[in-house]
This record gives C-alpha cells, sequence and structure tokens, in this order.
C-alpha cells in the first residue's frame, strides 16, 4: 500500500542572476550633455522555503528536481532600478531539515508556521554609472554586471513532529495500538517491517484534549549502522517528547530486548536517552493473571539505574489498560523534568 508519505527529496536549486547597471546620461530637450543616471540592476530571485502545517510530507517535491528562480532585470536610464527576479517559495511540511547534498551541512530547520528560510540567494544587481561619479570622473562609462546566481544541488529531510513516538521491534504491536487509540489506520498484518513509513493518529484524552502519536518503522539490532530500514526512520524519534517502547509479551526476554533499543539510540544520538519513556509490554491477553504478576515482579527487579521506566502491560485485541495507558502518556508529556 503506497501511503504518499515522502520524508526525503534531493533538489537541484538555481538562484536567479542579478541584473546588470546600466551606463546611461540623462538627456532632454533642454539638457544637451547631462550627468550619469544609470540604475542599478535587480537582484535575482532567491529560494525559499516556507513552512506549512497542513503539509506532512515531501511527496510535492519528490518529482520537482529542478527548482529555477527568476533573473532579476538590468537598470534602465533616469535613475531607475530594474525589477528584481520573482524568488521560487517551496513550501513545506514542520520540521524540515534543509542540507547541503555534496557536504551534509545542515543549513536550518523548519519548524514554525508560515517561516521563510532561505536556501540558496540570488544574485546581487549590479550598480549604475551613477554610482561612479565623483569629482575626477564626472562622465563613468562602465557599470557593474549582475552577480552570478548559485546553482545547488540540496537535500531536504522531514522529521516528524509528534508527541508520542512508538518504538519497538517490527511485529511487537506498534501499528495495532495505534490504530486503536486513534482514527488511523495503518497497515497492519502477521510479518515483520509491515510498516514502512511513519504513521500520524491524534490520540483524544479527557475534557476535549489530545496529543499526537507516531508509528515508526521497527527498529532491529544494528540499526543505527543502517541495517533494516537503518537510519532512514531513526531520525523521526527526534522530535518526539515521550518514547513509548512496545514489547510483545511473547518476547524472549522484555528487558533484554528493551536494552537493545536503548542501545540503538544511544549509538544513534545519545541525547535520545534524555527524553520521558514508558515501557508498554503488549498482547498481554495472551497471558494469564499469575504469569502476569511473575513477570511484573521480574521486571521491577531488573528495570533499575539509567534502564529505569515505568511500565504497563496492555492489549490492543481486548483494550485492557489502554485507558491506563492513556493517563500515563498524558502525565509523561506535562511532567516537567
Amino acid at each position: 500500500m503506497d501511503s504518499g508519505f515522502v520524508d526525503y527529496v534531493k533538489i537541484c536549486c538555481r538562484s536567479g542572476k542579478g541584473g546588470a547597471g546600466s551606463v546611461h546620461f540623462h538627456r532632454d530637450k533642454f539638457t544637451a550633455f547631462g550627468g550619469p543616471d544609470g540604475g542599478n540592476g535587480g537582484r535575482g530571485g532567491h529560494v525559499i522555503l516556507r513552512g506549512n502545517k497542513q503539509l506532512w510530507t515531501l511527496i510535492h517535491l519528490k518529482y520537482r528536481k529542478h527548482v529555477i528562480a527568476e533573473d532579476g532585470a538590468n537598470g534602465t536610464g533616469a535613475n531607475c532600478t530594474g525589477k528584481q527576479g520573482k524568488d521560487d517559495v517551496l513550501e513545506v511540511p514542520l520540521g524540515t531539515v534543509a542540507r547541503d547534498a555534496e557536504t551534509g551541512e545542515v543549513h536550518f530547520e523548519i519548524t514554525e508556521d508560515g517561516e521563510e528560510r532561505v536556501l540558496v540567494s540570488g544574485g546581487r544587481g549590479g550598480l549604475g554609472n551613477h554610482n561612479f561619479k565623483n569629482s575626477t570622473q564626472q562622465s563613468p562609462q562602465f557599470a557593474q554586471p549582475g552577480e552570478a546566481g548559485k546553482y545547488e544541488w540540496k537535500v531536504l529531510e522531514l522529521k516528524v513532529l509528534a508527541d508520542v513516538g512508538l518504538v519497538g521491534f517490527p511485529n511487537a504491536g506498534k501499528s495495532t495500538l495505534l490504530s486503536v487509540v486513534t482514527a488511523a489506520k495503518p497497515e497492519i498484518a502477521n510479518y515483520p517491517f509491515t510498516t514502512l513509513v511513519p504513521n500520524l493518529g491524534i490520540v483524544k484524552y479527557r475534557d476535549y484534549k489530545s496529543f499526537v502519536m507516531a508509528d515508526i518503522p521497527g527498529i532491529i539490532e544494528g540499526a543505527h549502522e543502517g541495517r533494516g530500514l537503518g537510519l532512514r526512520f531513526l531520525r523521526h524519534i527526534e522530535r518526539n517528547s515521550t518514547l513509548l517502547f512496545v514489547v510483545s509479551c511473547d518476547s524472549k526476554d522484555i528487558v533484554e530486548e528493551y536494552k537493545v533499543l536503548l542501545n540503538e539510540l544511544k549509538k544513534y544520538n545519545p541525547e535520545l536517552l534524555d527524553k520521558k519513556r514508558i515501557l508498554a509490554i503488549s498482547k498481554s491477553d495472551l497471558m494469564d493473571e499469575e504469569l502476569e504478576e511473575e513477570m511484573r515482579k521480574d521486571l521491577n527487579r531488573r528495570l533499575r539505574g539509567k534502564n529505569k521506566a515505568p511500565f504497563i502491560f496492555f492489549s490492543s485485541a481486548t483494550q485492557k489498560n489502554i485507558s491506563r495507558l492513556k493517563d500515563m502518556l498524558w502525565e509523561q508529556l506535562n511532567a516537567a523534568f
């Protein structure tokens, strides 16, 4: 199923060149030999990124490989400045990061609706000959040419903005949880890597409150090195204020699986471990109460120190502890560090 979600595009940007300054001298029926009055050239158009909160994907730029801004017009007589080249404005979703395609250098990030940042600046217009007039050179026969535009390849990456990010191994039950607590309809199947792109949903809470939850494709050991879906989805976790680690109750060792997930995040970006987190054990309808109590005691004993996190057993199929899970997430989102 093609969700239409695109979080990475590479585009070729060419800003407009500046218009040339004019070499012109004032003439009218009363003035046979007037002074210089050549106008300046117009600035070349910029390539600009503008934040738009209504967008959630970069798909509208996927097939637009060349972005070309307009050139500035040349200056004319009577000190008239040339027309400024039209800027080419690209609307992008919030959380878009712009970087240089060759060096990888990050230029900036768009985080607010309506925020505009220049991606590639246009060339400056040249100065007309009236700018070069002085006491020893009263009739300059030259003007400045316009500055050339820039031709650069840029990469735009989208980091999903969400309050809660679902983190876990493939087939842990993340997409099923998202479909239960939100109106989102992610693809769900009984095989790994069913989810290939992030899915967003709005979780409705009490008193008309809500928060955004993101289902992120499953992590496997070695993801920070590019295994599985690799770095393509790990960057989406950076924008979540709370991480919900989902581990299936039928896992061989819940705590070890949780530690592997933490280790992958640490190797990708150590700052991710500073985020608030909750451990959620899914598919608890497969266990009886006695087994669940034994596992609870084991988790209380082993989740200590830097690995410590509140945990909860839940079932998407039977709705067990779903309301309590929402309460825990809301408390984490509104708790001070």
